[in-house]
């Protein structure tokens, strides 16, 4: 009889259990609309188009243009996290982490990798017959190569300027 009166009191609700889930990240409606979030969108969509332009030929059959794939998508992989990180605020979260140092090794890094692939596949897009889908595709990779590393290199600035500001304030 005691067992059956735990057992219905278990059953029997007390009150309504609502799930509501309440996350810490925000969407900073604001970023996207400053220098840094440009860049960052930027380099993005540009980066994007190195990969894909290059990725919709037969590129595996110069080693050269396997190097452009890696360091394209790499560099798109790495720039798309830090574009959520900043978009959500999670660098907010996270204050153990020096993200204007950090900010400013991965553009500058970035920029001098983006520089070398750009030039790689400049000079590979003459293994392509004039006028042909594969050449077309590496020289218009080619001219969004070298916008990306611009727009890394504004990066690499905008983060050199905050990094130098964090450096003053301690």
């Amino acid at each position: 009889m005691e067992r059956e009166a735990v057992v219905s009191a278990r059953r029997s609700p007390t009150l309504p259990e609502y799930n509501i889930s309440t996350s810490t990240l925000a969407y900073d409606q604001h970023f996207t609309k400053t220098p840094k979030g440009m860049l960052l969108l930027a380099e993005i969509v540009c980066g994007m188009l190195v990969w894909i332009l290059v990725g919709g030929t037969d590129y595996f059959h110069l080693s050269a243009l396997c190097w452009v794939m890696f360091a394209a998508i790499l560099c798109w992989v790495v720039t798309t996290c830090l574009f959520i990180i900043y978009l959500t605020g999670a660098y907010n979260r996270i204050p153990q982490v020096p993200w204007t140092t950090l900010s400013l090794c991965l553009n500058c890094s970035a920029t001098a990798l983006y520089l070398v692939t750009a030039v790689v596949d400049a000079l590979s897009v003459n293994q392509g017959i004039k006028g042909r889908h594969n050449y077309n595709c590496w020289a218009a990779s080619s001219f969004f190569a070298f916008l990306t590393t611009l727009c890394y290199a504004g990066s690499s600035y905008l983060s050199y300027c905050a990094w130098k500001t964090t450096e003053e304030e301690r």
